[in-house]
């Protein structure tokens, strides 16, 4: 019986794709692994210009961003100083054959204070936006949360061109009460307060400014890292079109604003192509009788006029435009339309 040749042949192509990929990746030989030593400590913060004892990493509130690559190892070694067990939580990482590592009491044992642990987290084919958070007693409630952004290899093609800038916003509610009486009031079986108000990178009210070219285009990356609400965000005069979410690249619809629900994260380009002058960074809570906001600025290089006029009002009971928000969001096909197009031209090279 003769063998097939076609079969062979497709094999030894899938071969060589693999090998020619493999040595692709190869060509710029990076350091897979990023060390990383967290001391996490109180320290006084003042997000709604009250005094509080939040908790803090390395001193920083919201905690250091951590900056990775696809299938990077990340080695974070965490020194708990606080007076109490603490657990740090990966939004969104899938710990492949690792979820002990993933810091939820259950799978991870707290870590006791005055001591240390090590995470040892793979981000293997992963991609896009994320955030980290303490998981245990209330402690999200004091801080220790921060971003995580993901960037694709560089031989990995993205479905839009490179930004600008890539900007990283942890929206969110937040309370003036000390997280441990918020603690005590969940185990006494009563229900968390409305929130005091909402934060924008760990600030209140115009607490952060954020510099834009006129004609350029930015990130930006949402993560709610709140409590109990859902939010809104937006900003004044301009567009937000929307290209990932949690590491997957999507369509890249257009919104005027976009809700985040907890524990969501977002990625949105924004093109600066309005007049020169600072425009409102809007956040304000979403099916809450009581409307909270908080804003921020977008600041044109070379401005030299203020934000002005009213903030934009966003939707706040209205459900009708949340669920279209959801209906619209989509996967994006481009890559799994690269891979056919690869392997069409693959057998057409065979057969030919």
């Amino acid at each position: 019986m003769r063998p097939c040749k076609c079969k062979c042949n497709v094999l030894s192509a899938l071969i060589l794709l693999v090998t020619f990929l493999f040595i692709a990746s190869s060509v710029h030989c990076e350091d897979p692994y990023r060390y990383l030593t967290w001391k996490v400590t109180y320290g006084d913060i003042y997000p709604l210009g009250v005094k509080q004892q939040g908790i803090l990493i390395n001193g920083q509130f919201p905690g250091p961003q951590i900056d990775a690559v696809t299938n990077d190892n990340l080695i974070i070694n965490v020194y708990n100083y606080l007076r109490e067990p603490f657990l740090i939580s990966w939004n969104g990482l899938q710990h492949r054959r690792n979820s002990w590592q993933d810091g939820v009491y259950g799978t991870n044992c707290p870590i006791p204070p005055g001591r240390n642990l090590t995470y040892a987290i793979q981000v293997k084919d992963q991609i896009g936006s994320y955030f980290y958070f303490p998981s245990l007693g209330m402690h999200k409630a004091a801080g220790a949360f921060g971003g995580i952004r993901i960037w694709s290899r560089p031989q990995i093609p993205v479905p839009f061109p490179s930004p600008a800038g890539d900007i990283t916003i942890l929206a969110g509610d937040w309370f003036k009460l000390d997280h441990r009486r918020l603690r005590r009031l969940l185990e006494n079986g009563h229900n968390l307060p409305f929130p005091d108000g909402l934060l924008i990178n760990g600030r209140g009210w115009n607490g952060n400014t954020f510099t834009v070219d006129q004609g350029k285009t930015y990130r930006f990356r949402i993560s709610n890292v709140g409590l109990t609400t859902s939010i809104n965000f937006r900003i004044q005069g301009h567009s937000l079109k929307l290209v990932e979410v949690e590491g997957s690249h999507t369509l890249q619809n257009t919104y005027s604003s976009l809700d985040v629900h907890l524990g969501q994260s977002y990625s949105v380009l924004v093109t600066a192509d309005q007049p020169v002058k600072d425009y409102y960074m809007v956040v304000s809570t979403r099916f809450t009788r009581r409307i909270l906001t908080t804003t921020s600025v977008l600041h044109y290089s070379y401005s030299k006029t203020g934000v002005s006029g009213p903030v934009p009002p966003g939707p706040t009971l209205d459900i009708a435009s949340s669920v279209y928000q959801a209906r619209t969001i989509r996967y994006s096909l481009c890559c799994m339309l690269l891979f056919c197009c690869l392997s069409l031209y693959l057998l057409e090279f065979l057969y030919s």
